[in-house]
């Protein structure tokens, strides 16, 4: 039994699908014929308007609708508000964008050899009748002190981990010196040589001596904190304070005892910083580097220089924030040599450490750039030692 379904549908769907059936023969008798044959525009417009006169014609044809929603008077005049100024960045501000410009020192002035990293606003001329008064060192909120015509000194952060900021001796086992170990010894100041122990004294009130057959013909009598191991340490070894003696780079021979400044960090590309004895820094990597063997309680008492002693007494103080002059290539500033302050010219900064040339000599030199050597450090250290000056006469 049929059952005929085309009654529930509706009227229009019925004439839609009358429609679709008339093309869809029209289209099956094209595909059956075998010679090409178009319908004769008679005949295509009798059908269609056959089909649009259909009272339930439908047109299928689809057309994009653009519809404007209008907003709120609040929600308008919310948006139209100009943001609040701390969302403002310092060069974006419409406040301060132009107001303030970059200041840069002289360059014809030999005192003001310091680049400005800080934004200030240009120096009037005092008028006629007032009283110039030289501008007291400031200290900036970044830790950076303003001395002088446009000098800066910063308190740079290097350590990034806690075991560097505390400056102790890690409480690792003593390897004990014994007979033929190979080591390397101070033979003077600044010259140690490999050696090997080939006998140990011990002394009337309990101290040990050893005494060292070096390579280099020569023997020499020392102390346990004048031998170094001839390895390479180990990094849980270091730490800033260190008493470490390195390879020297002008001698394969000779080694300088020094103070572990800096461990290896990306501000100076991960490389160790040590102060030798006669206030010299290089930067070195880990196989240039051999431990004390057994270095005394204060390391600093094995350095003969007492200015340099005094410096690395204050720079340890002041770790991991040492004070740093910052300087630009190019610039002319005044450094000590053979004692006396003379004109030379940064050529390279290399992180904590900048090369220059002296005019008179035209001789390059490593310099630290917190040297007691730098003129604009040593008048750093002065104005804090003055000001610091009235506050310990009143504890007195």
């Amino acid at each position: 039994m049929e059952v005929d379904v085309l009654d529930d549908l509706d009227p229009r769907t019925l004439a839609l699908k009358n429609y679709m059936g008339i093309v869809e023969n029209h289209n099956e008798n094209l595909s059956k014929s075998t010679h090409k044959s178009f319908p004769s525009s008679n005949e295509t417009s009798r059908k269609t308007r056959r089909c649009q006169s259909d009272p339930y014609y439908i047109n299928v044809k689809k057309k994009a609708v653009v519809v404007l929603t209008r907003l709120p008077e609040c929600t308008v005049s919310a948006l139209q508000k100009t943001p609040p100024e701390q969302f403002y960045g310092e060069a974006d501000s419409p406040t301060t964008a132009c107001s303030d410009t970059s200041w840069q020192p002289d360059d014809n002035s030999e005192d003001s050899d310091f680049s400005a990293l800080i934004n200030k606003r240009k120096p009037t001329k005092p008028k006629k009748g007032d009283t110039a008064s030289t501008p007291a060192p400031a200290t900036t909120s970044n830790n950076k002190s303003v001395t002088g015509r446009g000098t800066v000194v910063e308190s740079s952060a290097f350590a990034h981990s806690s075991n560097e900021t505390t400056k102790v001796r890690p409480n690792l086992p003593e390897v004990d010196l014994q007979m033929d170990m190979v080591v390397l010894a101070r033979k003077r100041a600044m010259r140690w040589q490999r050696g090997k122990i080939v006998e140990v004294v011990t002394k009337e009130d309990g101290r040990v001596k050893y005494k060292i057959g070096f390579e280099e013909k020569g023997k020499s009598l020392v102390s346990g904190h004048h031998i170094a191991f001839e390895t390479t340490p180990k990094l849980d070894q270091l730490y800033v304070g260190a008493r470490v003696v390195i390879q020297s780079p002008d001698d394969r021979l000779c080694f300088m005892p020094g103070i572990l400044s800096e461990l290896p960090s990306r501000k100076n590309r991960l490389r160790f910083l040590v102060f030798l004895d006669d206030h010299t820094p290089l930067y070195v990597g880990l196989p240039s580097l051999h431990l004390v063997c057994k270095p005394l309680e204060d390391p600093l008492e094995d350095i003969p220089d007492n200015r340099h002693k005094c410096f690395m007494i204050q720079y340890l103080k002041n770790w991991p924030y040492p004070h740093l002059t910052h300087y630009k290539v190019e610039q002319n500033i005044n450094a000590e040599l053979n004692g006396v302050l003379q004109k030379c010219t940064v050529e390279v900064v290399d992180c904590s450490l900048i090369n220059v040339v002296f005019e008179s000599t035209q001789s390059k030199e490593w310099i630290h750039r917190g040297s007691i050597r730098l003129e604009h450090m040593a008048k750093f250290l002065k104005l804090n030692d003055d000001k610091g000056s009235p506050n310990d006469s009143d504890h007195k």
